[in-house]
């Protein structure tokens, strides 16, 4: 395959129509792209987003690549679910404050996969504060930042993202790289076109298309700091020197932050930066 697209969600593509993008190559995406457009391929790092994605039902007609996507057997679910020796009085506390809890329809599933931790474990956070109601803020955000998430499997094409790294070892970047690395791998192009991964923002806020949607952080916060997607997309400039990485901008203007060229990546031989209008105005 000559060309292959991989999808960011930085507000830079807001305005561009992807499906100009389908019969040029495989598109990628990453989390909740698959909520307005169906990739390809879609990867997902993060617990919350992924049982969304499976939840949706998404996963069993769509290629979709999972951090830590283990399959356990039912046996394995209370365990899981509410760890070990914990008793009713103290499961029905830990239902009190803890809500990040997800879980699909069991059926006829038997078989699981989840990310998150046990009731039990929630408990110890729970013990600490309990005792201290003046702390009742900072015992909330302790214990509802990571959830529970469990999804019963289906017949689908969901895979561990282990599969595909060399001996089976997750390097454990965020979801831009790691889905630009699958699409490398399955199709070894000529040339891979990086579209919204914006990397920084231009007034310090957060800069995603999906701010203040669930899973995603408000749009008053602070952006995401862009050093490690940088040092991820260097390793794969590096790795695969044969390919050439275009990174799409709205336009070449300097001042702007998101279009600006990354001085880490100034020495790479196999990297350019066009814009929208430059590369797709004529497809």
């Amino acid at each position: 395959m000559t060309k292959v697209f991989c999808v960011g969600n930085g507000e830079s593509r807001k305005n561009f129509d992807l499906n100009v993008l389908r019969p040029y190559g495989k598109i990628y995406g990453c989390n909740a792209l698959y909520r307005d457009f169906r990739p390809d391929v879609l990867v997902a790092v993060d617990g919350g987003v992924i049982h969304e994605i499976y939840h949706s039902s998404y996963c069993y007609n769509n290629e979709t690549w999972f951090r830590d996507w283990n399959k356990l057997h039912e046996k394995e679910y209370n365990k899981i679910y509410y760890g070990d020796n914990i008793k009713d009085e103290e499961i029905q506390l830990v239902k009190k404050y803890f809500t990040n809890i997800t879980e699909n329809k069991k059926e006829n599933s038997t078989n699981f996969s989840y990310h998150g931790h046990s009731l039990k474990i929630k408990l110890s956070v729970i013990k600490r504060y309990i005792d201290k109601p003046e702390e009742y803020e900072q015992m909330m955000k302790e214990l509802n930042n990571s959830g529970l998430h469990i999804s019963w499997l289906k017949e689908d094409k969901a895979y561990n993202l282990e599969e595909i790294f060399p001996d089976n070892k997750d390097f454990g970047w965020s979801a831009g790289p790691t889905s630009a690395y699958i699409s490398i791998k399955q199709n070894n192009p000529k040339e891979l076109y990086m579209l919204g991964h914006d990397l920084t923002s231009n007034d310090e806020k957060l800069n995603n298309i999906y701010k203040d949607t669930k899973w995603y952080r408000k749009s008053d916060s602070l952006k995401t700091t862009g050093s490690n997607w940088i040092n991820q997309w260097l390793e794969l400039f590096k790795s695969f020197p044969h390919i050439k990485f275009i990174k799409v901008n709205n336009s070449f203007e300097e001042i702007n932050n998101v279009n600006k060229k990354i001085k880490k990546w100034n020495d790479i031989p196999n990297l350019i930066y066009t814009t929208y209008e430059q590369s797709f105005s004529n497809w």
